[in-house]
């Protein structure tokens, strides 16, 4: 009986020694910042870690979601740097011929010289289990990597940072490029908010974190009143992922409803909520609501409207830089899902959003976060101009992330934050569009050696 409090105390113990070692590793990332951003010159070892450490029930509505982890695969070209050492880390072993196909990119390097100075790692297990919980499940994996290292001239980074990242980071005894996990509420539905309205941000009304569908349709009766005109609301999971954890609720067929009859009619409704994830019913989320937590939100209306994002990152000195901002490829039953993206985000209003990802990352420096942000918005044209709201805040790098870096490596160019747009050394605009959710019934069948001909043949392989 006396034995259980014991046991709470000493792993509670064990958590603060955890974060503490984790604090200190982080501190080193301020000398060695220059070292980790002029990757042309520096000489590290770079540790990715390309785990999407996300609940997994709400990954599982992501077709395709186990080859995200080769999102990362852009930072290959950072090999162009003869002194970089680079340790990518998978589920499954990577096929040679998509190695290949990134190292050839790389001008300048021999090719032999820079596949010596890849590693590649693998857990050899292909479970809905993290990346990152894979290798903590591996000790020897673990060690294996460790005794591959310069300590002193290494660090890891990931896509998100959870608190599994942290204990890696840990065991790996190297600095985690990432926002503690300490503050990743920040990065949820309802953290967004609450920054929002720390930064004066606008966004559309919408509730607290609630747990239980009663609450939530008190709210959504309180939100429709304090807002007659609202037509629909989306019912948000606080850690839904790409749209995939949103709902939409139909006002219209309650308008006749009494209004002290309006929250039993609500929460009846909500069986017919209209979902965005294929598979998702009520009997699940109403399951996931007390696990998650979710909110509700005035769903924003209009003809002409469009989702763009910034995105930026604060140094380890806390300084917020804005890399870049796009407008994004939506797709689902209420064009609530990311698909793709294009960048530049237009030009009437990227640097409203430029401005506006200032305040949310200067707020989140102060709060001590690290690393990549991003801000999702929705933008809606009106008579007098473009409506701007921001719906949710990106703790970790993102869909748009992959597709800038992979620029940015491979011109060697510069984003220019006067104008919102990139530049080559010769100082020509760059573009693109980019999708990681190509899907034909098909593909299905093609091995990476049948996709490299295809391009060969083609001629789609990159080209400057």
């Amino acid at each position: 009986m006396n034995e259980a409090p014991q046991i709470c105390t000493l792993n509670s113990a064990f958590d603060r020694s955890v974060i503490e070692q984790f604090r200190q590793l982080q501190i080193q990332l301020r000398h060695r910042w220059q070292t980790v951003d002029l990757f042309d010159t520096g000489d590290t070892d770079i540790v990715v870690i390309p785990s999407l450490t996300l609940d997994e029930q709400e990954l599982l509505k992501i077709d395709g979601v186990h080859h995200y982890e080769e999102r990362f695969l852009f930072s290959l070209i950072r090999l162009r740097n003869p002194r970089t050492r680079l340790i990518y880390i998978t589920s499954q072993p990577l096929h040679p011929s998509i190695v290949d196909y990134y190292l050839q990119l790389l001008p300048g390097i021999p090719f032999s010289h820079a596949r010596n100075r890849l590693l590649l790692f693998a857990t050899y297990d292909s479970s809905s289990k993290s990346l990152t919980q894979k290798i903590l499940d591996r000790p020897r994996l673990i060690e294996r990597i460790r005794m591959a290292l310069r300590p002193n001239k290494t660090y890891a980074i990931c896509f998100n940072a959870t608190h599994s990242e942290r204990d890696l980071s840990v065991k790996l005894g190297i600095p985690l490029l990432a926002t503690d996990p300490e503050l990743l509420y920040f990065g949820t539905k309802s953290g967004s908010r609450q920054i929002f309205d720390e930064c004066n941000v606008p966004h559309p009304d919408g509730s607290t974190l609630l747990f239980n569908d009663d609450d939530l349709a008190e709210a959504a009766c309180e939100l429709w009143r304090r807002q007659p005109h609202l037509k629909r609301l989306v019912v948000k999971l606080n850690e839904g992922f790409s749209g995939e954890g949103n709902a939409l609720l139909e006002l219209e067929p309650l308008q006749g409803i009494s209004p002290h009859q309006r929250v039993k009619a609500i929460r009846d409704r909500f069986s017919q909520l209209r979902f965005q994830a294929k598979s998702e019913t009520w009997e699940h989320f109403r399951k996931r609501i007390p696990e998650l937590g979710a909110i509700v939100e005035a769903y924003i209306e209009g003809e002409n409207k469009r989702s763009p994002s910034v995105q930026g990152r604060i140094t380890p000195h806390g300084d917020v830089e804005i890399l870049s901002t796009h407008d994004q490829i939506l797709g689902g039953p209420d064009e609530q899902i990311f698909l793709g993206c294009r960048f530049p985000a237009d030009a009437s209003y990227r640097v409203q959003l430029q401005e506006l990802g200032l305040k949310v990352g200067r707020n989140l420096a102060e709060k001590g976060a690290l690393e990549r942000f991003g801000v999702d918005f929705v933008v809606v044209r009106r008579e007098n101009g473009w409506d701007v709201q921001a719906i949710e805040i990106n703790l970790r790098k993102g869909g748009t992330t992959h597709p800038f870096m992979a620029l940015k490596l491979l011109t060697k160019g510069y984003f220019d934050g006067a104008t919102g747009l990139f530049y080559s050394q010769q100082g020509k605009a760059k573009y693109y569009k980019a999708t990681d959710n190509l899907q034909k019934d098909c593909y299905h069948g093609l091995l990476p050696n049948d996709l490299m001909d295809i391009i060969a043949y083609n001629q789609l392989h990159f080209d400057t």
